[in-house]
């Protein structure tokens, strides 16, 4: 079962001394999240095609700040992504050893516009990815790129495409809950890949851009 929260991510900027909007927001969505999961297996005509023990939570923005703020709090949750959202849940200086992927545009590179990344990073004591695509925006880990193409409007110089966006983020996603859920092991993840060379992998390939 994948779990997942899309959003927006929030406008007002939070600090290590003032939590503010961002990490309130994320523990209401992390609320959310293990409400679902309690509801659907006792709940739902079709909770017997759940499998509880491969749940894993993917999101972009403030979907993928939800993620981690989940998992501290939910161990049902076995494995995340967060795409381009600033890392508002505060992981434990002990570290957090579940499965975790960053997947972003080139904000979020080391030395980058948001520093959240970078910080927890270090935190990840188990298996973990950084990876930064090179064009991608903040909404090229969504479909809204894709609707401008077939609307016509003109991307912006420079951005990522929006066919090889989807490309490149079903791809990575796709290989990691393969991986993490399914015990398919993917050589995708384990290095830079000369049919994706978009992707770089942090914080060793990632110049600050």
């Amino acid at each position: 079962m994948l779990a997942a929260t899309p959003g927006r991510a929030p406008t007002s900027c939070d600090s290590n001394t003032d939590p503010g909007f961002g990490t309130g927001l994320v523990r209401g969505r992390a609320a959310d999240v293990s409400f679902v999961l309690d509801q659907l297996p006792s709940k739902w005509d079709g909770s017997d095609v759940i499998d509880r023990s491969r749940i894993a939570m993917v999101g972009q923005s403030i979907g993928g700040s939800s993620a981690m703020a989940t998992m501290l709090k939910d161990r049902r949750v076995r494995a995340g992504i967060d795409m381009d959202g600033t890392a508002y849940a505060r992981i434990p200086k002990s570290g957090f050893s579940r499965p975790f992927m960053f997947l972003g545009s080139a904000e979020h590179v080391p030395g980058g516009r948001d520093p959240s990344w970078e910080r927890d990073w270090k935190l990840l004591t188990g298996w973990k990815r950084w990876i930064v695509l090179s064009g991608a925006e903040h909404q090229s880990f969504t479909d809204t790129p894709l609707l401008a193409d077939a609307l016509g409007i003109e991307p912006l110089p420079g951005v990522l495409p929006a066919a090889r966006a989807a490309e490149l983020t079903r791809t990575y996603v796709a290989a990691f809950l393969d991986q993490h859920l399914k015990s398919q092991r993917q050589p995708l993840l384990d290095k830079p890949s000369a049919r994706y060379p978009e992707a770089r992998f942090c914080p060793s390939a990632c110049a600050h851009s």
